[in-house]
């Protein structure tokens, strides 16, 4: 199951010694380390598919979580459903902060107009849910052509994509066009499967306002070695996803070794999201709670 087919004392004491009077020590309180400098998400898809959206953001709350990530789910939206989501997020204080749902390729130059006419359209209504960045997808592998020449496309369909939303904003923040990569296990036929390549296309393109979103799930499962790969690439990273390998579950469930690499996002100063895209296995809201002290807290996580 994937989005795509439809997710934190020490006392003073008193010392005495024999003989002399009691002296009042206090001892020194270890520093606390700071609390890291992202903010926390979830992808929507992941939780409660069944219930109505505003349940659903109400369940995610209850998590302790304000921000969220969707995936189209006002495609089909009337004006009276968008006016109970926004009036449920704002009761709620949750903030979609990206949305996904853009079907045309990069790739594939073909489809460079189409996917144009999809980001035009969607504009509108990410500033409707004040929702400040967009997901696009590099789609399948377009047959015949090298890979060079999608990775090209790539290029140049970002580009064109930059100058569509060129110094935009959205509730204040820069709007922002984030490239995915997908593993191939999930999707045989895609093109980006590489963050490595994710990053030369992104660095490529050169633009502030178009960033990479690191999916760990899908590239511990494409080509692994996570962490170095966040080190040389932080300045590009605009959004990371966390999901353990294998099954696609909660941090700390699988071979992942999620406390190294919260440690490590905090070491770099990442300052975006991280958002939470797993299936729980048991209780959503418990599951999503561990997951959000795992991230606030590595040092303390089980």
């Amino acid at each position: 199951m994937d989005r795509r087919s439809f997710a934190k004392n020490i006392t003073a004491a008193l010392v005495t010694a024999p003989a002399i009077p009691k002296i009042l020590a206090t001892e020194e309180k270890p520093e606390q380390p700071a609390a890291p400098p992202y903010k926390l998400s979830v992808m929507l898809w992941t939780v409660y598919r069944d219930l109505p959206f505003e349940q659903r953001l109400e369940r995610v709350a209850a998590a302790g979580y304000t921000n969220v990530e969707l995936v189209g789910e006002y495609a089909k939206w009337s004006d009276a459903e968008f006016d109970r989501a926004m009036a449920a997020r704002k009761r709620l204080g949750v903030t979609f902060d990206c949305t996904a749902g853009i079907k045309s390729s990069l790739c594939n130059p073909a489809e460079r107009d189409g996917l144009l006419v999809e980001i035009r359209a969607t504009l509108p209504i990410m500033e409707r849910l004040e929702c400040p960045a967009l997901i696009l997808l590099s789609g399948n592998v377009v047959p015949g052509a090298t890979q060079e020449a999608q990775a090209q496309s790539c290029i140049d369909g970002l580009r064109a994509a930059a100058q569509i939303i060129e110094g935009k904003k959205i509730n204040g923040e820069p709007l922002r066009l984030l490239l995915e990569n997908i593993d191939p296990e999930e999707n045989p036929k895609y093109f980006l499967t590489s963050v490595a390549k994710g990053f030369e296309i992104v660095k490529a393109v050169n633009h502030p306002q178009v960033q990479f979103l690191y999916d760990f799930f899908h590239e511990q499962i494409s080509e692994g070695n996570l962490i170095e790969k966040l080190e040389k690439n932080i300045e590009r990273v605009g959004l990371v996803h966390v999901a353990d390998v294998p099954g696609r579950h909660a941090p700390g469930t699988g071979e992942i070794n999620y406390q190294n690499i919260f440690r490590k996002l905090a070491e770099l100063k990442y300052n975006r999201i991280v958002a939470m895209e797993f299936l729980p296995t048991g209780d959503p809201v418990e599951e999503l709670r561990k997951a959000k002290k795992m991230a606030l807290h590595p040092e303390k996580a089980e």
